[in-house]
This record gives C-alpha cells, structure tokens and sequence, in this order.
C-alpha cells in the first residue's frame, strides 16, 4: 500500500474555474521526437506529470540534455549518444516504447526492455514491430529485451496497419522522418495527438502530410533542426473535470480546452442531462439535479469516443437513474476500476468488455485503490459525490496524468487532500 493517499470528503458542490494543462498524450511522443533534432528544441504547455519526468529521465539517459522549468522544457539533443534504455526506465511508463522510432532514427539501433508490463491487453507492440521490420529493421526478441537494428539504413515504405494504433503510427512517423525516401501509413490513427506531434516534426524541418486522416505520408529528409512547440491542451483532462462537475451537480468553465477535440463526448454529457456551452478555448459544464444514464457508450479510435474516457463516464453513471452500457473495444482489462467503485456502493456487472451500471441514489465513502490512472480518476470523482470521507490510495498513477489534480479540485470546492 502506498503511503501518499488522497482524503476526499464526498458531497460538496463544484463551481469555478479550472486551466486545462498541455495534452500527456502529445507531450510524450514529442520529447520523445526531440531527440532526432541536431540542435535545441524548447516545449511549452508541457504538463508537470510523472510520466513526463520519466519521458525526460530517458532524454538525460541517452546524452540528451533536457530540463523543465514552469510549463517549459529545454532540451539540447545535440550530445545524443546512447541507444538504449535500461529496464527501470522503460517500466516507469507504458508510453516509453514510443522511444523506440527515435532512437532507430537518430542511431540506426536501439535496445530497451519491453514497456510497463502491458497490463491492457496481450503484446499490443506487436503491430510496432511488424511495421519498423518493413521499414529495413532487424527485430530480436529475447528474454524480454528488445534488439533493434537498421540493416545498412531506415527505409521509407508502404504499411498497412491491421488497427489504427497510436503508438504504432507513432514510431512509423518517427522512424520515417530522416529514412530514405516515402512512407505511407494506411490506417493510420487519427487522434488530435498524432496531428500534435507531426506539427512539431514539420516545425524541425520534417515533410509530413496527411496527420488527423487515415493515411498519412511521410518524405524523408537528410536531417532536422530545433524549434520551439506549444502542446495542444489535454482533451482527456477536459472531459474528467466535466464528469467531475456532473456527479457534483456542479458548474464549471473548463479555460484552454480545445471543444473540438471533444466531440464524440459532448452529446454523452448533454444526454445525462448537463447543459454545456463552448466557446473558442472554453468549455463550461452544469448539471442541475440527478443525472440521467447515457444508455450506451462504445469506445472507438478516434474521432469516436475515446477509450481513455470510459473510467471517468462510468463514474457519473454511477449515480445516474437508469441503467447505462460500456462497450470497450480498444483494450482488454478496462474495466479494472470497477470493483472500486462498487466498494463506493455502485452497482456495476462487468463480462468481458462490457459493463452495464444501474444508478443508485447514493454512494457511500470507502478505503478504495487506484487501479490504473484514468481508473483512478474515476475512483476519486465518485468520492467526491460519495456522503463522508474516503481514502484513495495508490495515487501515484493519477500524478502520471494530471497536473495538480487535488490542487484544481481543491480551488472548485472539493473537500480532497493529499497526504
């Protein structure tokens, strides 16, 4: 059990003001994506989160110098020289295989142990692999370790990914930047994050076109330089404080929230009875009275309705009338949060991946865990509409995600601390 635990005091109101921070999702591959620049490249709207100081650990690991500083990070790739990373670093976040296209680019090898466990589902670096092989790539698997090595150098080539992979699409983009000649990714995904990261790229001198649709064109060039980058805000963040303003019954304005990104949830939250109101860089959410059950919610790669959403949703279904369906189709073992929050009082029966929720009136406060980050989220939003206290342990995976997340609820009304 971990010490640091959050002490929340279920019942109260949200109403105010809350600043939306730089996307986790865009901000990783694109320190990643730092290190194939010759000279420095500075990153802004960078979020204060776990996984990024993990992200910068592997920069400072392999030669790079790499600092933050506010909402600012520094980092000088010019002294790279390392292409592996070890065994503690690649386990302090799932998102590190993203490094992988980086390293092959800038060193044509690359040696690291497989990321972070993969507790959502079975080998999902598979289609990774496969794809970096087309590219010219020996791929050697052994006792958990990864050998990567460019067979003469990095070819462009056509892939066809079986699955929208965004992590896949990731390390092709990455490893396609400086290879010779044309890559082409059909089925590409198309998240906000993708678009995010070959903005940077183009920004270094990189010839990508096609981001944000299925296919996506990359033209290799011989090298590339620095650049300062401002990270799109973190659509994920956005929608877990609206689910927090709807099990509150409260009202919120969401500051430098990009609406548009949150499309394919916005219906979700107006059919469980919010009324919401966007404008250019704002998102403001009310909820007025019991909320009403959303029926049902399917995860799908974007621009559908985004996977990393469902834990936070599920939340305020929790306490809305009528019975609400989840259909997981991204990852296995989504729905790992759910024993937490029937531990709050819900009513929730999950078989494989779909979990149907029977509102209840009221939760009831708990020692309950956090499963995974956006479980966890999930877990301290029903708190807060739980009546008395709960004790939330196992914080550090929502650090790994949200900036100041007790600190944000605090200043709206929360009664939540971290100790």
């Amino acid at each position: 059990m971990s010490a640091e635990r959050y002490i929340i005091e279920g019942g109260h109101r949200l109403e105010g003001k809350i600043k939306i921070h730089g996307a986790k999702n865009s901000i990783l591959p694109i320190l990643a994506a730092t290190s194939l620049a010759e000279e420095r490249c500075v990153i802004k709207n960078c979020p204060r989160l776990s996984d990024a100081r993990a992200a910068i650990e592997i920069l400072r690991y392999i030669g790079c110098g790499a600092e933050q500083a506010g909402d600012t990070v520094t980092v000088e790739p010019a002294g790279m020289k390392g292409c592996d990373i070890p065994e503690g670093l690649m386990r302090e976040m799932r998102s590190s295989i993203v490094f992988l296209g980086a390293i092959l680019a800038r060193c044509k090898c690359a040696r690291m142990s497989f990321p972070g466990g993969c507790e959502l589902g079975p080998r999902p670096i598979d289609i990774h692999l496969a794809a970096l092989r087309k590219m010219n790539v020996s791929v050697r698997e052994k006792g958990g370790i990864l050998e990567c090595e460019a067979m003469g150098e990095i070819k462009g080539a056509d892939i066809a990914l079986s699955f929208p992979s965004v992590g896949a699409t990731e390390n092709i983009i990455l490893a396609g930047c400086t290879a010779k000649g044309i890559t082409t990714i059909t089925n590409a995904a198309r998240e906000p994050e993708i678009v995010d990261l070959a903005g940077f790229l183009n920004n270094c001198g990189a010839k990508i076109s096609g981001a944000g649709e299925s296919v996506i064109k990359i033209e290799g060039v011989p090298k590339l330089h620095g650049c300062s980058y401002t990270v799109i805000p973190d659509r994920i963040e956005t929608i877990t404080y609206m689910a927090a303003a709807a099990v509150t019954k409260g009202s919120l304005e969401l500051v430098g929230a990009c609406p548009e990104h949150i499309s394919a949830v916005m219906p979700m939250f107006e059919e469980c009875g919010c009324i919401t109101k966007v404008t250019d860089g704002r998102v403001n959410i009310s909820a007025d009275g019991r909320l009403r059950a959303m029926h049902k919610i399917r995860t799908m790669p974007y621009p559908g309705f985004p996977t990393d959403a469902q834990a936070p949703m599920m939340a305020a279904a929790c306490v809305a009338k009528g019975t609400s369906m989840f259909i997981e189709t991204i990852f296995e073992n989504r729905y790992r949060h759910a024993a937490e929050l029937i531990r709050l009082g819900a009513n929730i029966k999950t078989e494989g991946r779909v979990a149907i929720v029977e509102g209840v009136e009221h939760l009831e406060g708990a020692k309950v865990h956090c499963t995974d980050l956006r479980g966890g989220a999930a877990i301290a939003l029903a708190a807060l509409a739980a009546g008395g206290k709960s004790e939330l342990y196992d914080i550090r995976h929502i650090e790994r995600g949200y900036e100041n997340f007790e600190i944000n609820l605090e200043t709206v009304g929360a009664r939540i601390k971290k100790l």
